[in-house]
């Protein structure tokens, strides 16, 4: 695969620290623009070990999760397996693979907190808007990319440099456990919608949940600013009808 699966080597660390407990601001906000999910096929790209996947299943959708670390899609199919609620799991990089062309067209595609683990960001998108029938939904949470965090908190970009220089970086915040670990992709905020637009995928809704009272009581300085982008985007029906049938 093209990509890299940079969770492989923390695979035990991330499944422990992110359960199936959704209960932060972003990811109960992703999922109300995702509602009424019931009989809708839906596609969550970057799944990792299937957090959110189990939670569209059991929120009534038909699910399939794509993720390019063997690891986590190991521990997601373990979920299943234990408590089954029919999500099907493929092992696949989400910007090249042939695999997912195959499965036909999905009423919504899903990235929590994924798209800036993406490599190539051009590649995933064009993924999710081919994998969407017309009028479908492209629903993704980030890290906010227009602020760099606070003391401790390592925000989309380093604080000590300019928000439109993009590029990978590895997080130096004490308390961004995960960053310092694999990293992320920052881009400008222009950077995502324009790569939407250009798939045909129009920008419907766009939120920025407040975090939890808790945390921002423990990182006042990184709360003064937006932590969280939940985006939601509708598949051009005039784009598809074009290209004519898959």
């Amino acid at each position: 695969m093209a990509g890299v699966a940079r969770y492989d080597e923390i695979a035990d660390f991330y499944a422990s620290g992110w359960s199936d407990t959704i209960d932060d601001p972003a990811s109960l906000r992703l999922l109300a623009l995702l509602e009424p999910m019931a009989g809708r096929r839906m596609l969550e790209i970057a799944c990792g070990h299937g957090r959110i996947s189990r939670e569209l299943a059991r929120r009534g959708a038909e699910v399939v999760g794509a993720d390019i670390s063997a690891a986590l899609i190991g521990k997601a199919e373990a979920a299943e397996r234990a408590a089954p609620l029919g999500v099907r799991y493929l092992h696949a990089d989400v910007t090249a693979e042939g695999r997912l062309r195959e499965l036909g067209s999905f009423d919504a595609v899903v990235c929590g907190f994924g798209l800036s683990d993406i490599d190539d960001l051009d590649g995933a998108v064009a993924t999710a808007a081919a994998a969407l029938r017309p009028g479908g939904i492209f629903a993704c949470s980030i890290l906010h990319p227009c602020f760099p965090g606070g003391p401790g908190v390592s925000g989309s970009w380093p604080a000590h440099a300019r928000y439109q220089a993009e590029g990978w970086w590895r997080a130096d915040g004490e308390q961004s456990s995960l960053r310092r670990q694999v990293g992320a992709n920052h881009r400008t905020l222009a950077t995502y919608v324009n790569t939407f637009r250009r798939h045909e995928l129009w920008l419907d809704e766009l939120a920025e949940p407040e975090p939890d009272p808790a945390w921002a009581a423990r990182r006042p300085e990184a709360a003064r600013h937006p932590v969280f982008l939940v985006m939601s985007c509708v598949r051009s029906s005039a784009a598809r009808l074009a290209a004519g049938p898959a």
